[in-house]
Formats: structure tokens, sequence, C-alpha cells
């Protein structure tokens, strides 16, 4: 339907928007993002200014729908019990119900099922004070990694999204969430003596390894759904729309992975008929080093989208956001990699780190630092740039577990994808 619209001459449609969520469990929670975001745009005064400067502009939005459970539940996990835990100790789900949900984000198989059932009643068992991990939940997660098939490990900051970190170690992990959150702990108490409650605090970490598996398994899913079906999809659609039309893509947390394999497609296969317009990354949780030639601390490796510049798949601006506020890029998404040597330091750049905190980075001049400005700035975009936006002054509502990321349907918002879209080709 879609296709036939955009392809009928007499809709005279101009652009096309094409939009991915990121972390949504279903299709009605999808449909809710989109008609936020939509909402926004729609509202916007550059909707005026689009037909003024396009005399006959007509646009259409189409929203993306893909498979993405996070970490195995809709609700943030912080939000299920104490603040402290990435799942909450006080509360108790359903196991069962638990088991069902990560196992369709990590691995559905029985011997994965069992794995998860283990680590999970440990955690409810949990009291906060081991520094280590059972051994039975050490064997669960090795036996939960096999299962999950997960490809990569060894280090590779280019590597494709859900491969690009190091070697799988539980342990680790449930030492530096229980460290992290000892940190905030500390900070929250001016440095002083932490409370007598400090060990609830710790309770509920035996879960954060299995979040990190469901997090790479996601940015995984994100880029292979990309590459393949949504890249195909706007392939048809492009070759159906007449040669004037536009295209702009937005993506959001891992849709922006999706977005960015859209417009790449997988490395060695078909390209786009054409370069896309447009694209914008908010709260992106991907590699800040995704579109960086030559990555710092891995000289030789360029990130792995990088051949979308090079190859020049986006004619238009790229623009990002970043917020301090968005604490599930800003902690999960180091926390899954911040381990031993893994946080190596580049002109103060993570080796692992996502563009929702850091913006796309490794790209000299051709990159452009701003700040996020009201929703009538003259960013004054250039084809072919990539502009970072600092966006803390505006996306910066949110608790939990998630902070800010998901509070990004603001006038501001909406007017930078507006301000992309109209940039003069």
């Amino acid at each position: 339907v879609v296709r036939n619209e955009i392809a009928n001459p007499s809709e005279g449609i101009t652009d096309v928007f094409l939009a991915s969520h990121g972390w949504q469990g279903d299709i009605p929670a999808a449909i809710e993002q989109y008609d936020r975001w939509v909402g926004e745009m729609a509202r916007s005064a550059d909707r005026e200014a689009a037909h003024s400067a396009r005399p006959g502009f007509k646009s259409i939005v189409v929203g993306l729908h893909w498979p993405s459970l996070p970490f195995g539940n809709e609700a943030p996990p912080a939000d299920q019990g104490g603040e402290g835990g990435l799942l909450g100790a006080e509360d108790e789900p359903d196991i069962d119900a638990q088991v069902e949900q990560y196992a369709a984000s990590i691995a559905d198989t029985p011997k994965a099922r069992e794995a998860i059932r283990t680590i999970l009643l440990a955690n409810r068992e949990d009291d906060g004070s081991s520094k280590t991990l059972p051994t039975d939940v050490r064997e669960a997660y090795q036996t939960l990694y096999a299962e999950a098939d997960l490809d990569g490990g060894d280090g590779d900051p280019g590597a494709p999204p859900g491969a690009d970190r190091e070697e799988f170690d539980p342990d680790a992990i449930y030492e530096a969430a229980r460290v992290n959150a000892a940190a905030e702990e500390e900070e929250a108490t001016g440095g002083g003596v932490l409370d007598g409650g400090f060990l609830d605090k710790l309770k509920g970490f035996v879960v954060a390894p299995l979040q990190q598996m469901s997090f790479w398994k996601m940015k995984d899913r994100a880029r292979a759904i990309g590459e393949s079906g949504a890249h195909a999809l706007l392939a048809r659609l492009m070759k159906a729309a007449r040669p004037e039309t536009r295209f702009h893509l937005m993506g959001h947390s891992f849709g922006c992975i999706v977005v960015s394999a859209t417009v790449a497609g997988a490395p060695g296969g078909e390209k786009l008929p054409r370069p896309v317009d447009s694209l914008f990354l908010v709260q992106g949780a991907l590699s800040l080093w995704s579109y960086c030639p030559d990555i710092p601390m891995a000289r030789g490796t360029a990130g792995y989208f990088n051949r979308t510049l090079k190859e020049g798949f986006v004619r238009g601006p790229i623009v990002t956001t970043r917020s301090r506020f968005d604490t599930a890029v800003g902690r999960l998404y180091p926390t899954a990699v911040r381990l031993g040597n893994q946080f190596v330091l580049a002109d103060d750049l993570p080796k692992f780190g996502g563009i929702g905190t850091f913006g796309a980075q490794g790209l000299g001049a051709l990159a452009v630092d701003r700040e996020l400005g009201a929703a009538d700035t003259d960013y004054g975009f250039q084809n072919g740039r990539v502009y970072n936006l600092d966006a803390n002054g505006v996306i910066k509502n949110g608790g939990g577990f998630s902070g800010a990321h998901s509070d990004i349907a603001h006038p501001e918002v909406a007017h930078v994808m507006w301000q992309a879209a109209l940039t003069p080709p």
C-alpha cells in the first residue's frame, strides 16, 4: 500500500520519512512512540515552512516495527524494585514469564531456559553480601552464552554491532555493576559513610550479565534487520518513487542501528538505488566510532558504518543527539564493556561507548559539535556533514533505569528533523 502511494503520480509524494523505534516490545508500544514523534512533527511550525520553501511539498511517514525486547521485560528493570539493582529484588515477578521473555531476547533452547531459570532464582536469593557469583550461576552463564551463539568478543571496536565488545566475563560484569552502584552511592552521600541500608542497594546484580547478553543480542538483531528486510524495503520504495522524491531516515536507541544498517546494507551486498537525503540518530545505542574512518585505539580499523560516509550513501546531513541524562545509553552501554582493560581512553573517549552519550566521533573536520537549540534555531546544516547536538537542555526528563532515554518527543527535536530534511540539495 505504501509503495503504491509513493509510486502514484497523483499522490505527489515529495518526501518519505522512514523511522525505526528502539526497544519496544510490541506493536501497540511502537505505535504509541510513533504517534508522539509524528505528533510533534505535525505541530511544528516547520511543517508550514516546508510548504513555503518547497511548493507542492507532501510527505509520508513509514514507521518500522521489529521485535525488540531489550532485557527480557517491558518495564525498565530498576522500576521493578530496588534502586540499585538492575532487576528489583523487592518485587518478585513471575519466574516463568521472565524465563519466556529472556529466552525470546537471548536464546530459546531447553539449555538456555534452564540456565536463565537458575540465574533468576539466584537473583531472588541474592542478599547483596557476596562479591562473586555463585558457581552454579557462573556455569549457567557460560551455558547461556554458548546457546546464544554470540559472535565477536575479541575487542574489535570496528566489528558489527553486537560483536563490538570484549570477551564475555560474567564475573567481571557482576563486579563492575556492584562497583558502579557503590560509586553512585558514595557520590550521592557526598563521599561520606555509606548508609546502613547499602547492602540492599547491591541486591539484584546477579542478572547484570544477563542484561549485557540481551544488550548485545539486541544490537545484533537491529543490524540484521536493517541490513536485510529494512534495506530491501527502502530499495523498493526508492525504485517506485519519482526521481525527485527525497528520503529521510530517523532512528532512536537501537533503531539508530536499524536505520544505519538500512542505509549501508550488508557489506558487499546490493546498494540502494540512490543516496538518502538525511539521517537523524536520536540517542543512539550504537558505537561512537560507527562512522569513523580510522579508530584511534585500533589504527587501520574503520567503524562498521564508515562506508556510508566513504561511499556517499547520505547526500544530506547526518545529525545525532547526546544527553548525559540518558542513563540507558550513558550507563548500560559502558557497563556492557567497561571491564578490566576494555575502557581504553584516547582523547578522553572510550573504546566502547554510545553515540547517545558521545556523539559520532573520529571524524575530524567533517563533524560539527553544536547545542540543541530552540524550536526556531537555524542550524544551517550542510550536505555531507555530521552534526553532534548536545541535548542536555532538552532530553533530560525521566528516572529509573532509562533516565531520559525516551524523552525525545519535543518541539526542539522535531525541529532538527525538519531542518535536516529541508537542507537544500
